[in-house]
């Protein structure tokens, strides 16, 4: 994942971008996919978020928080087949939490350029990723 922000002096409110480069959080994100990001936003359970991986700090990646636990977050990926989650990893804590992401913007790659194409695309390229979109239990 990359990321490019702007920068407030205290790190709260800040707007960004992000893309999605692994198919962790298939079918609600896919490769490719850029998310608009809130820095320093509160997070709620259902929320996807963009946070330090425990183990590798220079390492960005884009989970849903599921619950509190502790001081930290248990986050888990959409896609029950790849397990680099708090499975794996157990609870984040909340300074490893980088941003709530707010829209995910689908990318344009691959689409034919006719005018049916682009009309079928438009209706989900941009949608809103609310705490609401996907309730998840901890497992």
């Amino acid at each position: 994942m990359t990321e490019r922000a702007g920068r407030r002096a205290d790190g709260t409110g800040r707007i960004g971008l992000a893309e999605v480069y692994n198919p962790s959080m298939l079918p609600t994100l896919c490769p490719g996919d850029r998310l608009l990001l809130r820095y320093g936003a509160r997070v709620r359970p259902g929320d996807v978020v963009v946070l330090r991986h425990p183990f590798q700090h220079d390492l960005l990646i884009v989970k849903r928080a599921v619950e509190r636990r502790g001081a930290g977050w248990w986050v888990v990926g959409d896609n029950p087949e790849v397990t680099n989650d708090s499975r794996e990893f157990g609870a984040v804590p909340d300074d490893l939490v980088v941003a709530r992401a707010l829209v995910r913007l689908r990318s344009p790659r691959g689409l034919q350029r006719s005018p049916l194409a682009v009309l079928g695309w438009l209706p989900s390229a941009v949608r809103p990723l609310s705490s609401r979109s996907r309730r998840l239990r901890a497992r």
